[in-house]
């Protein structure tokens, strides 16, 4: 099989879309479905969680307006793989990071360093088990060096037993990229991978 490793591009936003609407990443709730857009931006910042066609919208214009950031990996010109990866300061509003933030508070990096930060992967299930997250963990860390980034983070929960746990990526899959753990939180661990 020929997989195609990228940066995401504008022009993949109804394909970016496509790919969550027929990749269920929750078990329970297939409603669940949350584009990557609690990643990305401070525009969740409403009473009500926006709705699964809102969620949508905002995909497609954060897409086209390289507001959400990451690499797609495609076989057959479509997308079977997702990883969202973005520098870690332009993330510090975001959803995903607030919610944690009483455990990323002690993993907090220096004014001075440029991380990277791996939020999530998502691999269409016929291609599971095939080295797609790999591929696409070697892509972020291949470009953060080349754009001196001084490591890559990720932050993969401890108990990944379910579905909707899995999609930070495991421990081995880290480990076998030569990252470290850098710190032990509660529910999640941080792991580092240094580029200098």
């Amino acid at each position: 099989m020929n997989v195609e490793i990228r940066k995401l591009k504008p022009e993949d936003a109804q394909a970016y879309v496509n790919f969550f609407d027929t990749t269920p990443h929750d078990d329970h709730n297939p409603d669940n479905t949350c584009y990557c857009v609690y990643w990305c931006s401070a525009d969740h910042r409403t009473l009500e969680r926006p709705d699964r066609e809102q969620r949508k919208k905002m995909a497609l214009e954060y897409v086209q307006n390289g507001i959400i950031k990451g690499y797609v990996a495609l076989a057959d010109n479509k997308i079977i793989g997702w990883c969202n990866a973005n520098t870690k300061a332009d993330c510090l509003n975001c959803a995903g990071i607030l919610y944690a933030i009483q455990e990323m508070q002690r993993a907090v990096s220096s004014a001075e360093e440029k991380v990277k930060a791996i939020y999530c992967f998502m691999i269409a299930e016929e291609y599971h088990r095939q080295g797609i997250a790999h591929k696409l963990l070697q892509a972020v860390c291949s470009d953060a060096k080349e754009e001196g980034y001084d490591y890559v983070e990720a932050y993969p929960h401890k108990d990944a037993s379910n579905k909707l746990d899995q999609f930070m990526g495991f421990d081995e899959l880290y480990i076998s990229e030569g990252f470290e753990r850098y710190i032990d939180l509660d529910q999640k661990s941080v792991f580092r991978k240094y580029l200098r």
